[in-house]
């Protein structure tokens, strides 16, 4: 073989391992409804650490709430940028257990995996962060052994065991199964958008601890109201398309801008339009949630 087809050869090998390996940096995260009160989680970490030693666990949370898959996919779009390239992420929300919703893989393009049912749960980040490929989880392989008869924790059985295979190399992303097409199972919800110098949006998620609502409006999107600090913004807030909340706030940089129990908007950490009361909770005040089914209207007065 001369000098030539050595070097081909070796960069072929190069390259073939760097897309083996672009799934294999050994961190699996896990997020659920199963809540820390049972072994439900511990059992899906026990199976993954099961098929290699040497994988990283981390949680992203088990507290979403029974069955919410809208609160799956926020957490996602949330959590997943912040993590490295290759990161495997679980997320098992999945009140269809056992029925003939797909199980799958996404790989982002931005380089990390989701494994989960394809129920809903990746609207949000197949919005965000792309959709690169998707293959359907294979059970003849990528199942757990003597696991076939059991048919409500999947979580346990398919997603942990598919996602510590792939994080620790056992299999390729090929090897997960077959190709499917770029599209998933996604929810309804009133994107962010300015009509006639109104803005309409989403309550994405609640800050629960302290009752702040806030809504997938972004700054760039804000900013085109040409707002400053102190002017009133009129708010509206609709359940199902019924108004719950109709009222006036300033914008505000900080919580304390105004008084105690005074309603204010302000970004959050997210960069994303928010309202809150100062020292108080919106949310119960007013009895506001958040998901698909919620949305707003915020316009200059």
């Amino acid at each position: 073989m001369n000098n030539k087809l050595i070097q081909r050869f070796v960069f072929l090998i190069v390259v073939l391992n760097f897309s083996f390996a672009d799934a294999q940096n050994k961190v699996v995260v896990f997020q659920s409804d199963f809540g820390l009160k049972d072994g439900a989680v511990s059992a899906m970490k026990g199976v993954a650490l099961g098929v290699s030693n040497d994988l990283k666990l981390y949680d992203l949370t088990h507290e979403i709430p029974a069955y919410n898959i809208w609160e799956a996919a926020y957490r996602l779009e949330q959590t997943v940028p912040y993590w490295p390239t290759g990161t495997v992420f679980v997320s098992v929300v999945d009140p269809g257990v056992g029925t003939n919703r797909k199980s799958v893989v996404l790989k982002t393009k931005s380089g990390h995996f989701i494994v989960t049912p394809d129920n809903g749960t990746l609207t949000l980040i197949a919005e965000s962060l792309g959709i690169a490929t998707i293959r359907e989880i294979d059970e003849a392989i990528n199942r757990r052994a003597t696991s076939q008869k059991s048919y409500t924790f999947h979580g346990r059985d398919v997603y942990a065991y598919t996602a510590a295979r792939l994080a620790s190399g056992a299999i390729s992303f090929e090897q997960v199964g077959k190709l499917l097409p770029e599209s998933v199972v996604k929810i309804n919800y009133q994107k962010a958008v300015i009509e006639n110098k109104k803005l309409k949006g989403n309550i994405s998620i609640l800050d629960i601890q302290y009752g702040n609502i806030w809504t997938n409006i972004s700054d760039s999107l804000f900013n085109q109201l040409q707002v400053h600090y102190k002017d009133v913004l009129h708010v509206i807030i609709y359940h199902h398309h019924q108004k719950i909340y109709e009222g006036d706030m300033p914008y505000a940089q900080t919580f304390g801008a105004v008084a105690q129990g005074k309603p204010l908007i302000y970004l959050n950490s997210l960069m994303q339009l928010s309202f809150a009361l100062n020292q108080d909770s919106f949310a119960k005040r007013y009895n506001i949630a958040s998901g698909n089914e919620w949305s707003v209207e915020v316009s200059k007065k």
